[in-house]
């Protein structure tokens, strides 16, 4: 395979072939130059549409129009070449809450031939130093008001790769040593000659947690980004030019970048962002921008029905969930409140967004959906041979998209015969539907964030009252699952309501807060086998 990337990192360190998954391109809509960068396809192309004139972005500070997004992104390409001397096939790390400036700095990364790294807000130096040292990020763009973990991570890295950091919406624009890339872009010019990718070269490194703790790189190239947008917006969602879409993911998140920008641009909508997406955010946010699309978790769902927050006359229409399984009462009470049928979906970061849903007028309760349009998928059984209607094994798919890890044994793992297995258990009814089952692994999945076990036990650990400890997901209504922590204290200390907030909270303090243990339970031994190893079965019973 080739590559028009100067900075063959990436492309060095694929799968080998024999680890890739079988790719699909059966559909005619499928069908891709060789020769592709998807950030023109999406964003200057819209411009030839006729929807330069169109609102592209709004916040509560502005609003864009899709002309207006094109300068801004242009601008900061020619300071990113210029100025940042990045080259094709860098990394560029991005680090801000939902802005129009992160979605700018992400069109202006790939337009320029670099790779996107989208992370969240909430991520520590910790976390941002696994990701700058496993993707050997060159650049960082990131919000003034977030930069102290960056740059804690910057100076803890062991690899020293991260060599240039800019930032934007800085209120002091005099600051000596410090690189601001918006005022930088003023003085650019607003063309700019986009980098002629191969369809098949990288553009986004997208993160997700590993079981073990350790973060997965996974590689999508600019082909991939142009499938989720033909595959589940056009055959499923089917959004209308006028629509407004709006919702709590992180950009950082696949299934917030493809429905809060990408499947907008594609159709020429616009969209809203929210820095803040608590239910109550997002009520505000749709009664403000008129909004008619929502992209959110369950949790949000079932919170913003059980408050009675949702005025059933507004102006949704549609209401997409995905992230983590959308329980069949959480449909129901949705639904009664405000009488729109979720669409619900599943898609992983390996496959980058959506490849099995219903619409909602196909939505059954109980399932999560059909195999979207461009998929298809199967049941296996332990060894990888597909099981019959109705039996509960592995979900596995294939399509236009899959998992290719960045130099990572796991890729073993996730790929069965040719087949993307998801770590889901699921079964296939007679009519074609999957049904959620459980996680397959050691993931929790808690108000559609991924969490890694393993990471919070060695936060926990550190802490100077704790012996030993275990973590489990423990089923729950309202957020699918909670982190739950079993934890054996030192002898001379006891367990009482202060140990419990003093562990929380340095979990708190190392971690992304989300990721905190909501339950401890004190114990005086962990069930282990014979060779020492915890039995988490036994805690999660």
């Amino acid at each position: 395979m080739k590559t028009a990337h100067l900075d063959t990192f990436v492309h060095d360190n694929l799968p080998p072939p024999e680890l890739l998954p079988e790719f699909i391109f059966d559909l005619p809509e499928l069908e891709f130059p060789g020769n592709m960068n998807c950030a023109v396809e999406i964003l200057d192309k819209a411009i030839s549409k006729g929807f330069g004139n169109r609102v592209c972005i709004q916040c509560d500070r502005l609003t864009w129009t899709y002309q207006d997004l094109l300068d801004k992104a242009n601008q900061m390409a020619n300071v990113l070449t210029k100025e940042l001397h990045l080259k094709a096939g860098n990394r560029v790390l991005l680090r801000s809450a939902n802005t129009p400036e992160m979605v700018a700095t992400w069109f202006a990364v790939v337009k320029a031939g670099g790779i996107a790294v989208a992370t969240m807000p909430l991520l520590r130096s910790l976390e941002l130093r696994q990701i700058i040292d496993k993707g050997q990020v060159s650049h960082a763009i990131c919000d003034h008001s977030l930069r102290e973990e960056l740059i804690k991570a910057q100076q803890e890295c062991e690899s020293k790769c991260l060599k240039h950091i800019s930032f934007f919406r800085s209120s002091d624009t005099t600051q000596e040593g410090q690189h601001l890339l918006d005022i930088a872009a003023l003085s650019q010019p607003s063309t700019f000659e986009n980098f002629s990718s191969l369809s098949t070269d990288c553009c986004i490194l997208a993160f997700t947690s590993g079981t073990t703790g350790v973060p997965k790189a996974t590689i999508h190239n600019h082909r991939d980004v142009m499938s989720i947008c033909t595959c589940w917006p056009e055959f499923v969602l089917k959004p209308l030019a006028s629509d407004v879409f709006i919702g709590s993911p992180p950009l950082a998140f696949t299934f917030g970048l493809g429905g809060l920008i990408l499947f907008p641009m594609k159709f020429g909508a616009s969209v809203a962002l929210l820095e803040k997406a608590s239910p109550k955010d997002l009520v505000v946010g749709i009664q403000q921008f008129k909004a008619s699309i929502l992209f959110t978790a369950p949790t949000s769902y079932r919170q913003l029905a059980l408050e009675g927050l949702i005025d059933p006359l507004s102006s949704l229409r549609k209401c997409v969930s995905a992230g983590e399984a959308l329980p069949g009462p959480t449909r129901a009470l949705w639904k009664q409140a405000t009488g729109i049928e979720i669409i619900d979906g599943i898609g992983t970061t390996e496959m980058l967004h959506i490849f099995i849903s219903a619409n909602e007028h196909e939505s059954i309760p109980g399932a999560t959906g059909k195999v979207v349009k461009g998929y298809k998928a199967c049941i296996l059984d332990d060894d990888g041979n597909e099981l019959p209607v109705g039996t509960i094994g592995h979900l596995a798919v294939k399509g236009p998209t899959g998992c290719r890890y960045l130099n990572d044994e796991r890729q073993a793992k996730y790929i069965k015969k040719g087949w993307n297995v998801t770590g889901d258990a699921y079964l296939m009814d007679e009519n074609g539907y999957f049904h959620y089952q459980s996680r397959t692994d050691d993931m929790i999945i808690s108000s559609g964030y991924n969490i890694a076990g393993p990471e919070i036990e060695a936060c926990i650990l550190s802490h100077p009252i704790v012996a030993e400890c275990a973590v489990v997901g423990e089923p729950d209504e309202a957020r699918g699952a909670i982190v739950k922590a079993f934890v054996v204290l030192k002898a001379d200390i006891s367990a009482n309501d202060l140990s419990t907030k003093s562990i929380q909270d340095h979990v708190k303090t190392q971690l992304a807060p989300y990721k905190y243990p909501r339950k401890i339970e004190f114990v005086k031994s962990l069930p282990r086998t014979e060779t020492g190893k915890i039995q988490r079965f036994k805690l999660r019973q």
